[in-house]
């Protein structure tokens, strides 16, 4: 199993903000670990050593079968599934990395940092450019996204992630997180909605 995250892939949530931001030109893709995969509601344990831990909240879509060079116009035909998963950053190892042009792979790709929920078939979810999402830390609402508002479509990331890696069946795409992402503490509790369904529920220790 691939999972492949995507940076910086969300507009600004204020028209000033979007008039000084800078799209990237291409999708930011990145690598993490098959250990970070965490699931079934397992807690999520807080590696103190790395320092200011981030939680990103993200829509994560499930590769159903094999392919390669996908065009973005059938890249649907290749994922089947959604669900709320959170990109774990080491927020001071990723900072250094990108002061001085180094991989992510640490900062993103550590035990556990890959946390998911409970998929929904796609076919019984609105359209991949249309998906509403939210995420609670301790029941407050701390991020709340709409696939509208991604850069890149779902589409257009898996099309664009083929062309370099072969994607097989249960390889996951985290598709970027919007504002609000912050500091990860210890008892925490995380719940992630997708449409109005609670998909992702866990608590940090």
């Amino acid at each position: 199993m691939k999972i492949f995250g995507v940076g910086k892939n969300y507009y600004p949530p204020t028209d000033e903000a979007r008039r000084q931001f800078t799209a990237p030109d291409e999708p930011i893709i990145f690598l993490k670990a098959d250990s970070s995969y965490l699931h079934n509601h397992k807690p999520f344990f807080v590696p103190q050593f790395m320092g200011r831990i981030d939680y990103e909240g993200e829509v994560v879509v499930r590769i159903s079968r094999m392919g390669k060079g996908i065009a973005e116009r059938f890249a649907g035909r290749y994922y089947d599934a959604y669900t709320v998963g959170i990109d774990f950053t080491a927020h001071d190892y990723l900072l250094r990395a990108q002061q001085n042009g180094l991989p992510w792979d640490i900062a993103k790709g550590f035990d556990g940092a890959s946390t998911i929920g409970e998929w929904v078939p796609k076919d019984q979810l609105p359209d991949a450019n249309n998906l509403h999402f939210r995420l609670d830390i301790n029941g407050q609402t701390v991020q709340d996204g709409c696939t509208s508002d991604m850069i890149f479509s779902v589409d257009r990331v898996v099309s664009y992630v083929s062309n370099f890696y072969t994607l097989r069946t249960g390889d996951l795409i985290f598709t970027g997180t919007p504002a609000g992402t912050g500091p990860v503490n210890i008892d925490d509790r995380y719940e992630g909605w997708l449409e109005g369904r609670k998909l992702l529920e866990f608590n940090c220790k």
